[in-house]
């Protein structure tokens, strides 16, 4: 005959499984993820009184900025050049010209990050495109002349261009901000040639024109461009020089220091930097 006890055994597992149904399910001591996103913070510019740019590309007044995220309200145009030449690169607002800058379709990423923040050969490379558009579009000697004067009202200027080399130079829309390149006439001086025009040879930005790139932009050079050394340089020899001479050949110094405006040669023209 079974065991009496036994009979109750599946109706005691049923009351014990019923009570455990009711009892609340156990709390995992692992918090999970919130959701909230993280606080978006910008960096921006202190060099101006009265407007700022931030990292994001919007210029606001210093009143509007946001005094918790340092962020400039987006109700205004993204990336503006308010107050720029488009075709130099150059403005006459830091921080437009900041803001002009970090338009991804003006300035690679790839091309900034590679220069070097000065000319020492030790000096370190831009960390991102906020740091160069700021660095560059400061005020620089090359935009200043006679030491104390600008040469042009759009003295704040990002350009980054190639030089012969294959490296960059930054700094070329600034130098050449302000200045009328002017080709002169067969065996006349710079100085000569800026007077006609109502203006002054720049003589410190003769080196900037000193170069092949800038002279196959202005001339044709069709016989090449070679170093020389002459007091009318950078120039071109005429087609109609003598043979020895290389008609049609572009010349420039090697030696900057040498450069002037008052040189001239019969049988050349000579490329010009006038303001």
């Amino acid at each position: 005959m079974a065991n009496p006890s036994l009979l109750f055994l599946p109706k005691v597992l049923c009351a014990v499984a019923a009570f455990c149904a009711c009892l609340p399910a156990p709390v995992s001591a692992i918090r999970k993820e919130t959701g909230f996103a993280a606080p978006i913070m910008c960096r921006r510019t202190v060099q101006g009184r009265h407007l700022i740019s931030d990292d994001n590309g919007y210029v606001c007044s210093s009143l509007s900025i946001d005094p918790w995220s340092h962020c400039c309200p987006r109700t205004g145009a993204r990336f503006s050049c308010q107050g720029c030449k488009l075709d130099l690169q150059c403005c006459n607002s830091y921080e437009y010209c900041v803001s002009c800058c970090l338009d991804p379709s003006r300035t690679k990423e790839r091309d900034v990050l590679k220069l070097k923040v000065a000319k020492p050969v030790t000096a370190g490379t831009y960390a991102n495109i906020f740091d160069f558009c700021m660095g560059r579009c400061r005020h620089s000697s090359a935009s200043v002349v006679h030491e104390n004067a600008y040469v042009s009202d759009f003295h704040h200027c990002f350009m980054v261009q190639q030089n012969l080399s294959g490296s960059t130079d930054s700094n070329y829309g600034s130098r050449l901000a302000g200045i009328s390149v002017i080709v002169g006439r067969q065996g006349e001086p710079c100085s000569s040639t800026c007077r006609a025009k109502g203006q002054s040879c720049v003589p410190s930005r003769l080196s900037e024109l000193n170069k092949c790139q800038i002279l196959q932009k202005y001339m044709r050079c069709r016989s090449g461009c070679f170093p020389s050394l002459g007091p009318d340089q950078p120039a071109e020899v005429v087609d109609e020089a003598p043979t020895s001479l290389n008609p049609g050949a572009c010349l420039y110094m090697q030696t900057d220091e040498r450069l002037t405006c008052d040189g001239s040669h019969q049988h050349t023209r000579r490329v010009c930097p006038c303001a």
